[in-house]
């Protein structure tokens, strides 16, 4: 079995993202392999764990990938402030003694964006709306490269790595079956030092929120790499529960077309056509948004990364351009509207150097600083007596059942799979049990 196959029976996918199917996204033909360990976000810690004590077996997988794939050019990207992991991976480097690459960058955000951290490493613009693979790039981050060693060993993708941290005693980070609750890793860090809070699944910038009502919902899937536990009436969650026609009037009524969303948006100074304050300027207007969809702004809302700049960095009035692009991008989704390149050449804004947002100012204003330097050394193992798994933690459609109601499963075990071809991932037992339910998520419960 060859290890792109080994990769899809594991059922590996993008661990901090979307969750694209790995074996899917490493077909093709690159010539630089990026493994990306900036951690984009502040407050994340996982990386750095996986790079300072598994660097060994990081290096392992990249050499295999890159024998594979016949990729000629391979690195490792992370920020210039992670001595430790630096260390350990070139140590890990020389013992291999393999042809491998240390990028160092400056600590900014967002530096593990994937078109962001191709063109830092390659000097390369993947195009607007486009793959690193149109410029001949893979992205793959660390916690995805160590699943990928995993899969070597014939290892299935059912633990997690995943950061801890924000209100809680004892900040941590995880290692816990996919389909752990939310509750339970709050738990094992100690629990929330107050009685009501908010929590993101993800960084402070890009993550879901899960209101306090919503928590015992909440469980682990393959791309949760963290869970912040933020103050119920802090910023993350006020700025949450504000709105979509709210905001229309807002931006309407406080808009004043100062371009600090354009001149920070980590895309346009890429190069890319999207300009926030042109789309704010044409929804203050007041035309229906079904009336605006055929406007060449109004279409570059496709282009939003939705990392957040624009609102909780750029813009002076409080506004939320990127909660506007999530919901044009819908809008054009749904009436069937692509994006269409009409240029065939992009250059980086010359001002670019100097627009980069300091990671640790950005997490000041996204009202996490208090957190920011918290030291997180600890890995905590655990496997709890229940776990509901969901069938949809991935790019694609939802994995169908292979299990019914009352079957006894063994960690490991194939418990749904993609339907024949559609992309999607295949679905392991995380522990063993019985099945209790099978629907939208399989619960399984041990002991049983």
């Amino acid at each position: 079995m060859g290890i792109l196959e080994k990769i899809a029976a594991a059922g590996v996918v993008g661990c901090g993202g979307a969750g694209f199917p790995t074996h899917v996204k490493l077909k093709g033909q690159f010539d630089c392999l990026i493994v990306n360990g900036a951690e984009c976000e502040p407050l994340l810690r996982t990386d750095r764990w996986l790079m300072r004590n598994k660097a060994a077996e990081l290096v392992e997988a990249v050499l295999a990938v890159k024998e594979a794939l016949h990729i000629p050019r391979v690195v490792f990207a992370l920020k210039h402030h992670y001595e430790e992991e630096s260390a350990a991976l070139r140590s890990a480097i020389r013992a291999a003694g393999a042809p491998i690459e240390l990028c160092e960058l400056e600590s900014f955000y967002p530096a593990g964006d994937e078109q962001t951290i191709v063109y830092e490493v390659t000097g390369r613009v993947v195009p607007p709306a486009g793959l690193p693979s149109e410029v001949g790039c893979v992205v793959d981050n660390v916690a995805t490269m160590y699943a990928i060693y995993e899969s070597m060993q014939d290892v299935p993708f059912t633990q997690k790595y995943l950061t801890v941290t924000g209100e809680v005693r004892s900040p941590v980070v995880l290692r816990v079956p996919v389909g752990t609750s939310f509750r339970h890793c709050i738990e094992l860090a100690g629990g929330a030092l107050t009685n009501r809070f908010y929590t993101v699944a993800g960084g402070p910038m890009m993550g879901r929120g899960v209101p306090y009502e919503g928590l015992d919902d909440a469980v682990v899937t393959k791309t949760t790499s963290a869970i912040l536990v933020l103050p119920e009436d802090g910023y993350r969650a006020g700025h949450d529960t504000v709105d979509i026609c709210h905001m229309l009037n807002r931006a309407r009524s406080a808009c004043i077309q100062c371009t600090q969303c354009t001149q920070l948006c980590p895309r346009h100074l890429l190069g890319h056509g999207l300009q926030p304050h042109r789309i704010m300027r044409k929804l203050a207007a007041g035309t229906a948004v079904g009336e605006l969809l055929h406007d060449s702004d109004i279409r570059n809302a496709q282009l939003c990364c939705e990392c957040g700049v624009c609102e909780v960095y750029a813009c002076p009035m409080g506004l939320q351009p990127r909660k506007i692009n999530v919901m044009l991008k819908k809008a054009l989704r749904d009436a069937g509207i692509k994006y269409q390149r009409t240029e065939t050449h992009w250059e980086p804004n010359l001002n670019r150097e100097l627009r980069k947002i300091p990671t640790e100012r950005l997490a000041s204003r996204a009202g996490v600083y208090q957190y920011y330097n918290y030291e997180i050394r600890e890995l905590l193992c655990d496997t709890p007596e229940q776990v509901t798994i969901p069938l949809n933690m991935h790019i694609g459609v939802p994995a169908v059942p292979t299990v019914t109601v009352g079957d006894v499963v063994q960690k490991g075990d194939v418990i749904a799979c993609p339907q024949e071809g559609a992309l999607g991932a295949i679905i392991h037992a995380s522990i063993t049990g019985r099945v209790r339910s099978v629907g939208t998520s399989i619960t399984i419960v041990s002991g049983e």
